[in-house]
């Protein structure tokens, strides 16, 4: 008998800014609509989360500010590397999102890009509450200790 081989998820992008800047409270897996040389730029290694962010307008969802290097085995013009993209969420979704940005001090951040089972490209936006500075302080100690912890618990 043959046995399906499922595939698993191949990540292309972490945004590590977003964890450490942003207190997670909810995530969302959205897809996203590109150009074909933006998509073979993505597969190859060339997209950026890095300073971007989510914005809602007009009951659309937008990824702004992400960076997709121009392919380079493209023979038309390149498209702009930092326009913006629409992200493909249900209505509901998007209502619930835009009612929750709505109060004060949450955002939309994008977490990760990773291509899914299907060769779709994905990307995990989540809800956020910008950390203060002695939050992240926090968060740096108890990385810290984790760590001390797991260097005696090696030596026994």
């Amino acid at each position: 008998m043959a046995e399906k081989v499922k595939a698993e998820r191949k990540d292309l992008e972490n945004n590590k800014k977003a964890r450490r800047d942003y207190e997670i409270i909810e995530v969302i897996e959205a897809g996203i609509s590109l150009l074909g040389s933006e998509l073979k730029s993505i597969k190859s290694g060339g997209l950026s989360l890095q300073e971007s962010y989510i914005v809602v307008k007009n009951g659309e969802v937008f990824l702004t500010g992400a960076h997709i290097a121009p392919y380079t085995f493209t023979g038309i013009q390149p498209p702009d590397p930092y326009r913006s993209r629409k992200l493909l969420l249900h209505r509901k979704e998007i209502e619930k999102l835009n009612s929750k940005v709505q109060q004060k001090g949450l955002t939309i951040v994008p977490l990760k890009a990773y291509q899914n089972e299907k060769g779709l490209i994905k990307i995990e936006i989540a809800l956020g509450k910008g950390k203060k500075v002695h939050d992240k302080r926090q968060d740096l100690k108890q990385k810290e200790v984790s760590r001390k912890l797991d260097r005696v618990l090696k030596r026994q």
